[in-house]
């Protein structure tokens, strides 16, 4: 393969978001009146993010009727729900919603689709949900702890986030070195029983 091959296969592997980040760049290089990499990597993840937000006609429509970019809407909702979780109003019910909202949407994709990985991904999420929940209820957690809310807040977003997948990490170090032998006997259990039924058909017939 010669040399400008090569060139050529290694500029089509190039990530079309960077492409189009460097693109950006110089585009708001005007902008920034220099080339400082603080404001230009504020103005690349603005626009980066204005992209992602325009896949949902929602806020699209908000944006053709008020004027406000989606970008800065998001950003506001975002701020005031965090003021409010911080704060302690509705924060109950806000954190719980945060939790249930982003990955009830998730695994509802997950039940549309063929793989098997995400379901176990989700389903991770929700044991881990629910253990939090019972225990939290127990103890009085929001009443003995300051900033609870807050706490629980961030907690949630690691763990449901498919970027950081928190719940997996959670399950296999506190709840799986649990419970695990529990089910694991059962499983081993139920696996001799059914070997020992073949048999007996087998002997039998």
């Amino acid at each position: 393969m010669s040399f400008q091959d090569r060139a050529q296969h290694q500029i089509a592997q190039i990530d079309k978001e960077v492409c189009i980040s460097l693109w950006v760049g110089y585009r708001y290089r005007a902008l920034c009146n220099t080339w400082d990499p603080h404001c230009l990597y504020f103005q690349l993840n603005i626009d980066l993010r204005y992209r992602q937000l325009s896949k949902y006609p929602a806020l699209n429509n908000f944006e053709r009727q008020t004027s406000v970019p989606k970008v800065y809407a998001f950003l506001g909702l975002v701020g005031i729900y965090f003021f409010l979780v911080f704060f302690n109003i509705g924060g109950a019910f806000l954190v719980n919603f945060a939790g249930f909202l982003i990955p009830g949407y998730y695994s509802l994709q997950a039940l549309f689709t063929v793989a098997k990985a995400d379901d176990t991904q989700w389903l991770t999420y929700w044991v881990v949900f629910a253990f939090l929940t019972v225990i939290e209820s127990a103890i009085s957690a929001a009443y003995w702890f300051p900033f609870y809310y807050l706490f629980k807040f961030v907690l949630i977003l690691w763990m449901a986030l498919p970027q950081t997948s928190g719940a997996q990490l959670v399950f296999h170090s506190f709840i799986q070195p649990v419970f695990s032998r529990y089910f694991l006997s059962g499983s081993t259990a139920s696996n001799l029983r059914s070997q020992a039924d073949q048999a007996t058909k087998t002997h039998s017939s």
